[in-house]
């Protein structure tokens, strides 16, 4: 199994980037989508029509993309060394990817939250929270690419 891992490495590395890029995609589109809900009114077409757009989001593009980044980024460690493995970048590159987890997370509760009207927060607030995803993007790219120790 690990043989035919390190035969397919570029196959599953370029799965893994079109992983990343349309989870990113859903991660970077998700809050301006939460930015326009908060003025739709309660109720009306453009709420109604906001709500399956982002549901669709949700389900159709970024769950199966952060599924699918999750197992070819795991499938990809098969070809490093512990030594470099425990490395500082990497542990730094896992602690952003963490943190694109959680907002993911987050991203699915306020989803819902505005799928049965509970929202409770201003479009300022998802204005701000969009650039999170963009931070943890550059760090990660800078901290794969650079590697730096």
């Amino acid at each position: 199994m690990i043989e035919f891992l390190i035969d397919h490495y570029l196959w599953i590395k370029a799965l893994h980037i079109i992983s990343v890029i349309a989870w990113m995609a859903g991660l970077l589109y998700l809050p301006r989508l939460f930015v326009y809900h908060c003025s739709a009114k309660i109720g009306s077409e453009l709420s109604a029509k906001l709500k399956i757009m982002e549901r669709r989001l949700m389900v159709a593009i970024m769950e199966p993309a952060r599924i699918s980044s999750l197992v070819f980024g795991l499938l990809l460690l098969v070809r490093y060394s512990w030594e470099e493995l425990l490395t500082l970048w990497v542990f730094i590159k896992l602690i952003c990817v963490i943190g694109l987890f959680v907002i993911h997370d987050l991203f699915r509760k306020w989803q819902k939250n505005f799928e049965t009207d509970t929202n409770i927060h201003q479009d300022k607030f998802f204005r701000i929270l969009n650039e999170v995803p963009t931070l943890l993007m550059i760090l990660i790219v800078i901290f794969v690419v650079v590697k730096p120790t």
